[in-house]
């Protein structure tokens, strides 16, 4: 029998019963515990932020610990409780869920709700539920707040979860128990294949660098070094968001054609769309504040890049656009000293580069591309294999907790 016929068979006829986790449980919010009451040893300890950072679904031990006369004053979690996020600065974090398997009673604190299961589900059983789009959807609903979002302990408690065989606890039990064991040896296989791949990712990384490292290096007197100023027909900082905009917006539309750009890695740079265009050509922009300060990457024409966001045109009679970010990969981006580390213009406008001329530039940047492709391209190569292998978890994840759910208005 193949795992999907399987599947179907362990859900065939089973009675559901969907009910408020308010009724299958008690949630607690939690209090105080900030990071400065951590000590090297003590009470076990479990911060909100870890849980989005550190955990997987499940532990036996934390990464944190108070002393005893901290823990007295915070909230209680024990073996086989839930621990669930209130509050982050994105959707997708809030409402995680570790369930706490340690032996030794543990704490938690504010922007957390400790859910302690009754005798009708599995503390596990719920966290994987959790990872749905089911669990998803509906936290949305109750979601409140732009900047930091929370969903409060109260309207986590309406939140409807599926239940098995809710007329045999016994049997409610150890179904959940079977989902939970299958779900636990999809995630040890995923995580097997995901870290071999990764392994292979991190070999073909390396070999990128190396043939990066040889393309890019000349010997002196080889090339001529020029500063970005020079190279560059204007090196910009990002304004303010433009006047008509849709925030969070993905795709072009026929109102707000022209993506906004802002200070983040990858495609969560897209801050939305606008009806006009401040960089009419492609272009490299550099993140320039805070943590991933010097990111850069290419942007291609028409776009509006705002605060914390350096734009640099090249000249293309001298340097091309893929050129210049794939030789920014091997110059030092320095930021300010003291406070908040930031780029300013005068400062990348003083980066030396070395400039080969444009028909070496144009033998060096596809032979990169290539490289570039098989190891960082979402569409192409050992990413989108991992990707894969993620998708396929979560489809006999979401197959395993997928249990219809009554027509609005019935009881």
């Amino acid at each position: 029998m193949n795992q999907f016929n399987f599947l179907e068979k362990l859900l065939d006829g089973v009675e559901v019963e969907w009910k408020a986790l308010g009724d299958v449980g008690e949630l607690v919010r939690g209090n105080g515990l900030p990071k400065t009451d951590f000590t090297e040893s003590g009470i076990p300890a479990i911060h909100y932020g870890q849980i989005y950072t550190y955990y997987g679904l499940s532990t036996t031990s934390t990464k944190s610990f108070v002393s005893p006369e901290t823990a007295e004053k915070l909230r209680k979690v024990n073996k086989g409780d839930v621990v669930i996020t209130n509050t982050s600065e994105n959707l997708e974090d809030v409402g995680k869920a570790l369930v706490y398997l340690g032996e030794r009673q543990a704490v938690t604190g504010g922007h957390a709700t400790i859910f302690k299961p009754s005798e009708i589900i599995l503390g596990k059983y719920f966290v994987y539920f959790t990872q749905t789009d089911i669990f998803s959807a509906e936290k949305r609903k109750y979601a409140k707040g732009i900047k930091v979002i929370d969903v409060s302990a109260s309207a986590m408690a309406k939140i409807k979860i599926p239940i098995p065989c809710p007329e045999n606890p016994k049997k409610s039990l150890e179904s959940q128990a079977e989902i939970v064991r299958i779900l636990d040896a999809f995630t040890e296989l995923a995580a097997e294949l995901t870290a071999e791949l990764n392994a292979e990712l991190t070999t073909r990384k390396k070999q990128y660098n190396y043939y990066r490292d040889q393309l890019l290096s000349f010997k002196e007197g080889e090339v001529e070094w020029k500063t970005l100023n020079e190279v560059c027909l204007s090196i910009s900082a990002g304004g303010d968001v433009p006047e008509n905009y849709s925030k969070g917006q993905t795709k072009p539309t026929a109102e707000f054609p022209y993506p906004i750009y802002a200070n983040a890695t990858g495609e969560n740079g897209l801050y939305g769309f606008t009806d006009r265009y401040n960089i009419s050509s492609d272009a490299v922009t550099i993140s320039a504040r805070g943590a991933k300060i010097g990111y850069h990457t290419i942007r291609e024409a028409k776009f509006t890049p705002i605060i914390r966001l350096i734009t640099l045109v090249p000249n293309k009679a001298v340097i091309s656009t893929r050129f210049l970010n794939y030789i920014l990969d091997m110059t030092p981006i320095g930021g300010t000293d003291g406070g908040i580390p930031q780029l300013t213009v005068p400062t990348v406008q003083k980066i030396s580069i070395p400039v080969p001329a444009v028909i070496e530039q144009e033998r060096i940047v596809p032979i990169l591309d290539k490289f570039d492709a098989l190891t960082n391209s979402i569409t192409e190569g050992l990413p989108r294999e991992i990707a894969l292998r993620q998708k396929q978890y979560e489809y006999y994840r979401n197959l395993l907790l997928s249990f219809p759910k009554p027509e609005v208005g019935t009881p």
